[in-house]
C-alpha cells in the first residue's frame, strides 16, 4: 500500500515535473544552496565566483555575482538562521563570508590548505572547513578567528554537525562515519557505514535521521538516536556525490554520475520520482519550504561548442505549463 504522502507527491510531480535552467557561471557549478527563508539560491563554481539568485514564483532571477576568490569555489553554505549571510570555501586557501544586503565580502579568513568542504553550525556560531590535507578548522563566525584545528589520519570527505549542535560528523575514505563530541572534539564513535569510500552526509530537518552516500552507489539512512542503519536506497549505479532532504524530512534526493536524480520516500525507501539529467550531477538542494529541487550538472554547452562548459543552475518541480 502506497502511503497517502506518496500518492500526494506523485500527483504533485505529475503536474510539476518541469526543470528549467538558468545561466549562472562561465564554468561548471560545484555547489548550490538555499537561504534559510528560501528566497535566495547561491551557487559556487569552478570559475572562482559565487552567484546569488532570487526565487520569483517559478523562476530564478540572478541578483549578483560574487568575485574575490583566486581559485575554484568548491562548496558554499548559508547561515542557518540569517538569510543574508553565506560562506564560500575555495581552493585559494581562504573562506569568505558574504552579505547579500551589501553584496560585499565581510570577512576573508586564511586557512592552511585548499578548502573543499564547509558547513555552518546550527547555532550559527561556528563555521567548519575541511581541506585537501584532511585538516578541519573551526572558525568563530563573529570574530573570524580559528577556534580549533584537527588533523585527521584518514581522508575526510564531508563534514556536518547534528541538528542539536553537540556532535560533529565526518565521512571518510575508509567507509566510516566518525562522530566527535562538540565542542570538545573527542571521538565518540566510528561507524563502519559502507564497504567503500563514504562520500556525503546530510541531516534531515526534523533531526530524526541522517543519510550517507558512498562510492558503492548506496545511500544509507541512519537513526540519529540509535546510530543504526534503518534502510538502504540502491537505485543508483555510480558513487553517490550529493544528498538533500526535503523541508519536511519525507523525501531524499540523491545523485551521482547516473543520468537521473533519485527522489525517494524516506519512510519506505520507495522511488517517488526521478529527475532526468544529461550528465553527472554535482549538487542537489531541496527548497526549505516547497518541493522544488535545485541542482547542477557537469553540462556542456551543446549549442555552440560541445567542449565548452556550461555553468547552469537547474530547478526541478516547476508547473508543467510554466
Amino acid at each position: 500500500m502506497a502511503s497517502h504522502y506518496y500518492l500526494e507527491m506523485q500527483e504533485n510531480f505529475k503536474n510539476n515535473n518541469k526543470s528549467r535552467e538558468f545561466p549562472a557561471h562561465s564554468a561548471k557549478v560545484h555547489s548550490v544552496a538555499w537561504s534559510c527563508d528560501g528566497r535566495r539560491l547561491a551557487s559556487g563554481s569552478f570559475d572562482k565566483t559565487a552567484s546569488v539568485f532570487v526565487l520569483e514564483k517559478d523562476r530564478l532571477v540572478k541578483e549578483n555575482n560574487y568575485r574575490g576568490h583566486g581559485d575554484s569555489v568548491d562548496q558554499l553554505c548559508w547561515h542557518p538562521t540569517n538569510p543574508d549571510l553565506f560562506v564560500t570555501a575555495s581552493g585559494d586557501k581562504t573562506i569568505r563570508i558574504w552579505d547579500v544586503r551589501t553584496t560585499k565580502c565581510i570577512a576573508t579568513v586564511n586557512t592552511k590548505g585548499e578548502n573543499i568542504n564547509i558547513c555552518w553550525s546550527p547555532d550559527g556560531q561556528t563555521i567548519a572547513v575541511g581541506n585537501k590535507d584532511d585538516v578541519v578548522t573551526f572558525i568563530d563566525a563573529k570574530t573570524h578567528r580559528s577556534r580549533a584545528e584537527e588533523q585527521f589520519k584518514f581522508e575526510v570527505n564531508e563534514i556536518s554537525w547534528n541538528n542539536d549542535n553537540d556532535m560533529f560528523f565526518l565521512t571518510n575514505g575508509n567507509g566510516c562515519i566518525n562522530i566527535l563530541s562538540y565542542p570538545e572534539l573527542k571521538p565518540i564513535q566510528s561507524i563502519n557505514a559502507h564497504p567503500s569510500n563514504c562520500i556525503c552526509i546530510k541531516f534531515d530537518p526534523t533531526g530524526k535521521y541522517f543519510a550517507t552516500g558512498s562510492a558503492d552507489a548506496l545511500v544509507s539512512l541512519w537513526d540519529v538516536e540509535e546510530l543504526v542503519s534503518v534502510r538502504c536506497f540502491s537505485r543508483l549505479d555510480w558513487p553517490v556525490r550529493t544528498l538533500s532532504f526535503s523541508h519536511d524530512g519525507k523525501m531524499l534526493a540523491s545523485a551521482s554520475e547516473d543520468h537521473f536524480i533519485d527522489i525517494a520516500e524516506v519512510e519506505t525507501g520507495e522511488k517517488l520520482w526521478e529527475v532526468q539529467c544529461e550528465s553527472p550531477t554535482f549538487t542537489v538542494a531541496w527548497h526549505p519550504k516547497r518541493p522544488l529541487l535545485a541542482y547542477a550538472c557537469d553540462d556542456k554547452d551543446g549549442k555552440y561548442d560541445s567542449n565548452r562548459e556550461a555553468g547552469t543552475v537547474k530547478l526541478f518541480g516547476l508547473p508543467n505549463d510554466s
